[in-house]
């Protein structure tokens, strides 16, 4: 049954129901921007155009793109796809983006701003023709509905005033300053506007209605200069009504309004003008893109990206604009760091009203908090943990909050039942033990045990605990002697990831997105070991910890024309493939800057300059300012936009890669450690604990041990898994 508000197909329909098969915008953007009023709109920037439009949370994808069109006396074209234009913003701090197509025959300028008062994004546009004019130069507009977050079941109608679309009870209305001088409905790849430009060289086709499918709004614009709006409401008359009034108030008194709520925000961010000028610019913006990506209908929640991983190749309604719980608590620290001590605790309070029973976090779920992912990751517990007891110790949180004293018991209960293994990795991809997790949850659990949050003998329990599980690690995770420390001259070194069992750092993994390709564990190397630093648990001069950043340089650091880079580890599938096509399953994993970020962070615990990862970070980023998850590590493939140490198509902006930027910055110009706890350091740097003095007793009550935990299997040892059993008890 058709989910479409148009039930019944009009005279003036368009042929070819129901379209072709609907996919998303392509991931890699060029800006985000919003406004910080009571508005519940996000636009993003890609290719020159509008290419997707969120609302009324930040989870819930409604346009997939507004293209222009311009047409000549005898020519064609689609700006998207000739990709010649420069983006400008007044600061930084200010996401409100002009955007300039230079063709050798005309010049298109496009300004963008979300009204900060309404449902509404309005479009001032301009089209001039270069050199003689042309009589015949019009300015066409395309728009792809993917209202209730999918291309599927959308309906358009039309007429010379307003192209309107509809899905249930969410509606989209485009209105023009002056009457449009041609309109028609279509679906989308069969008779729909750029078709019709494609087949006639100019518009034909003027449809009414195109109805339950994959649909397009087309218009051709009365005038070379003006604006339009699009808004969005429950209905389809609030939203003409939302956009007339939109055009009514003024492009310039909307631009200045957004602008003013712009720079009021920024004046609470730090400065940085102690840094060189493109490390501070990218601060700004880092700092903006963190705020931009905050939902308004659910305070605090800020999704991964407003993007999708390879998004025009596929019609996921998830993507990555999803809030991730470690994402969101690092971009929590992060605003920590750069002064927004405000914003960091109504994210930290965020993540305590979505704690779930049992005191862990769902792999990801929209901001209004429905689950969406079924994975389980233990750093996603641990992490929320670090945000509320930095807050703490930086005087932002108050000793006496019920709500995250509340949050730090039950997810430290949920850390004593699970860890120290993960049924996911960080990278979604491998249950286990894995370095960051663990040392993640060590820092959770002595950082809630300091805090005052748990009482006497729970805090002196979680400390125990965390005390003894900091003396496994080299036995969890540590291997000496393998082929890889011979050809790095190495002793030995910190695993990627080892598995459950007597001796589960040795053997082979299957390595995710490889087809079932296996790898040996003492093989397999990542970043994820440099935690142990991060946390405070191990010394930058360890030489266990110096012989494993050797492997990882020589096995996972790629030194790009823009500056040493990072893979997640060898063999690693997430990216596209060899010729650049789109990941499907399997692929090339690419560089990430995020860990140029962490490795930086290490050189500066180690005495280190910081500055090449810093700069190879500011040369990674999109035309906008926006760094990506993953940069492009081959040569040049121009045709899909794949260029030499720039965003590839996975997703631009990721937060967490700005967040690591900001931190990295503050940590090298101010000498602070964002995400490491005070507590934490003085307990592991200035008096490790011994193994025998800190290893918890045995618990005497074992009828009271969680539900299955007593049929897991064994760990590295009997000790371990008794240990665990304790700790569900006691907290």
């Amino acid at each position: 049954m058709s989910t479409s508000a148009f039930q019944t197909p009009e005279p003036n329909e368009a042929f070819g129901w129901p379209g072709i098969a609907p996919t998303f915008a392509a991931g890699d953007k060029d800006m985000v921007t919003t406004s910080l009023g009571a508005s519940r709109v996000w636009a993003t920037v890609g290719a020159g155009v509008i290419n997707e439009v969120f609302w009324p949370t930040t989870s819930r994808p409604q346009l997939r793109d507004l293209g222009f069109l311009v047409t000549g006396t005898d020519f064609w074209v689609e700006v998207k796809r000739t990709a010649s234009y420069t983006i400008a913003t007044i600061d930084d701090t200010v996401p409100l983006p002009t955007i300039t197509h230079d063709d050798e025959r005309f010049r298109l300028e496009l300004r963008i701003v979300c009204d900060p008062d309404r449902d509404a994004v309005l479009v001032r546009y301009r089209l001039d023709a270069v050199g003689d004019p042309d009589p015949a130069l019009r300015i066409h507009l395309l728009a792809a509905p993917h209202l209730g977050g999918s291309g599927h079941h959308n309906s358009a109608r039309v007429n010379e005033h307003v192209l309107c679309a509809s899905h249930d009870q969410e509606h989209l209305a485009i209105v023009a300053g002056d009457p449009y001088a041609l309109v028609s409905a279509g679906f989308v790849g069969v008779s729909d506007g750029w078709q019709d430009l494609a087949q006639h060289s100019v518009p034909t086709w003027s449809f009414e209605t195109a109805t339950d499918g994959n649909v397009a709004l087309f218009a051709t614009l009365g005038a070379l200069a003006g604006e339009i709006a699009i808004a969005f409401a429950t209905t389809s008359a609030g939203a003409q009504t939302l956009a007339r009034s939109a055009l009514s108030a003024g492009f310039d008194d909307i631009a200045h309004l957004a602008a003013v709520g712009w720079f009021a925000w920024a004046a609470d961010v730090a400065s940085f003008a102690d840094t060189t000028a493109p490390r501070a610019k990218l601060a700004r913006t880092s700092a903006m893109v963190l705020k931009a990506h905050e939902d308004r209908t659910f305070p605090g929640a800020i999704v991964a990206s407003l993007a999708t991983p390879w998004g025009a190749a596929h019609d996921d309604p998830g993507g990555y604009h999803l809030v991730w719980p470690r994402d969101c608590a690092e971009t929590g620290l992060a605003l920590a760091a750069i002064g927004l001590g405000h914003d960091a605790l109504r994210t930290a309070l965020f993540l305590a009203a979505t704690q779930s029973d049992d005191g862990s976090w769902p792999q990801n779920f929209t901001p209004g908090g429905d689950p969406y992912w079924t994975g389980s990751q233990l750093d996603e517990t641990a992490l929320p943990v670090i945000l509320a007891v930095k807050l703490l110790e930086l005087g932002i949180a108050r000793a006496e909050d019920r709500t995250l004293a509340h949050m730090v018991r039950t997810a430290a209960r949920s850390i004593a039942a699970r860890a120290p293994f993960t049924d996911q990795d960080r990278w979604e991809e491998t249950g286990g033990l894995s370095p960051f997790t663990l040392a993640a949850t060590i820092a959770a659990l002595a950082g809630a045990a300091a805090s005052g949050w748990l009482n006497g003998a729970d805090a002196t329990y979680a400390q125990s605990l965390a005390d003894w599980w900091n003396t496994q690690i080299e036995d969890l995770c540590y291997v000496s002697g393998s082929a890889i420390d011979a050809t790095y001259g190495t002793e030995g070194h910190y695993e990627r990831i080892a598995l459950q069992g007597r001796h589960g750092n040795r053997g082979s993994i299957v390595l995710a997105n490889r087809s079932g390709e296996r790898i040996e564990i003492e093989r397999l190397v990542g970043v994820e070991f440099l935690a142990f630093v991060r946390y405070g648990l191990r010394g930058p001069h360890d030489p266990r910890v110096r012989d494993t950043v050797t492997i990882i340089d020589g096995e996972l650091r790629r030194d790009t024309p823009t500056g040493p880079l990072y893979h997640r580890y060898q063999n690693d599938g997430y990216g596209e493939h060899e010729d650049g096509s789109p990941f499907d399953g399997s692929g090339i994993g690419r560089l990430w800057p995020l860990l140029a970020g962490e490795r930086g962070m290490f050189a500066l615990d180690a005495g280190e300059d910081a500055r090449p990862y810093l700069d190879a970070m500011v040369a990674s980023t999109s035309l906008g300012g926006l760094l990506p998850e993953q940069v492009w590590d081959s040569a040049p493939i121009e045709s899909r936009r794949l260029a030499t140490g720039k965003p590839s198509g996975s997703a631009t902006p990721l937060v967490w890669a700005h967040a690591e930027y900001l931190k990295l910055l503050v940590a090298s110009t101010k000498a602070t450690r964002a995400d490491r706890l005070d507590s934490v350091v003085a307990r592991y740097q200035t008096t490790p604990p011994s193994v025998h003095s800190t290893r918890p007793r045995r618990s005497r009550h074992r009828d009271r041990r969680r539900n299955g935990d007593h049929r897991r299997r064994s760990t590295v040892s009997a000790a371990l898994r008794n240990e665990r059993v304790e700790c569900a008890t006691r907290l």
